[in-house]
C-alpha cells in the first residue's frame, strides 16, 4: 500500500505483514541452508587442518579450533551478507553499506536503534533477529562441542 505522510506526500511501499512472514520464511529458510552446509564444510576443514598440522597434539587441537571459529564467522557473515541483499533488493535502504550495518547489529540482536526499517518492513527485521539469535546459539552449541571433541577443551583433560 502506498500512504499519504503528514506533508501530503507518498511514503515508501508498505506491504502487508503477510508479505513480511512469506519473505521471512524464505530467507531464513536460506540461511538455515547456508548454515547447515556451512557447519558441513567446517568439519571436514577443521579436520582436514588437524590431521594437517598433528605436529603435537595441542597445537592441532588450536589449529582445528581456530578453523572452527573463522569458519563459523564466515558462515554468519554470509547469512548477513544475505539478509543486507534482501533489505537492499527490496529498497527498504538507500545503500548497501546501511543495510549491512542494519542487518549486523539485527542478527546479532545488538539493536541500537540509530537505523530502523519503515514501519511496513519492521516485521520481517523482527524475524532476521530471531533468525541471528537461533543461528548464533546454533554455532555456540557446535562450537563446544568441537571444543569438547577435538579441541583444546578436550573432556577430561582440564576439567
Amino acid at each position: 500500500m502506498i500512504s499519504h505522510n503528514v506533508c501530503g506526500e507518498f511514503d515508501r511501499y508498505d506491504p502487508p505483514m503477510i508479505v513480511n512472514l512469506l519473505i521471512g520464511t524464505v530467507v531464513i529458510s536460506l540461511t538455515i541452508l547456508v548454515h547447515t552446509f556451512g557447519l558441513i564444510a567446517v568439519t571436514h576443514a577443521m579436520g582436514y587442518l588437524a590431521a594437517r598440522f598433528r605436529m603435537h597434539g595441542r597445537r592441532s587441537r588450536i589449529v582445528a579450533m581456530i578453523s572452527v571459529v573463522m569458519g563459523l564467522f564466515a558462515v554468519i557473515t554470509t547469512e548477513v551478507w544475505l539478509w543486507a541483499g534482501l533489505y537492499r533488493l527490496l529498497d527498504i535502504f538507500a545503500d548497501f553499506e546501511t543495510a549491512l550495518y542494519f542487518s549486523t547489529i539485527t542478527f546479532s540482536t545488538v539493536g541500537y536503534g540509530d537505523i530502523v526499517p519503515a514501519h511496513g518492513w519492521r516485521v520481517l527485521a523482527a524475524l532476521e533477529g530471531v533468525n541471528g539469535f537461533l543461528l548464533i546459539g546454533w554455532s555456540t552449541a557446535y562450537l563446544i562441542a568441537a571444543g569438547t571433541r577435538i579441541g583444546p577443551f578436550k573432556a577430561g583433560e582440564h576439567f
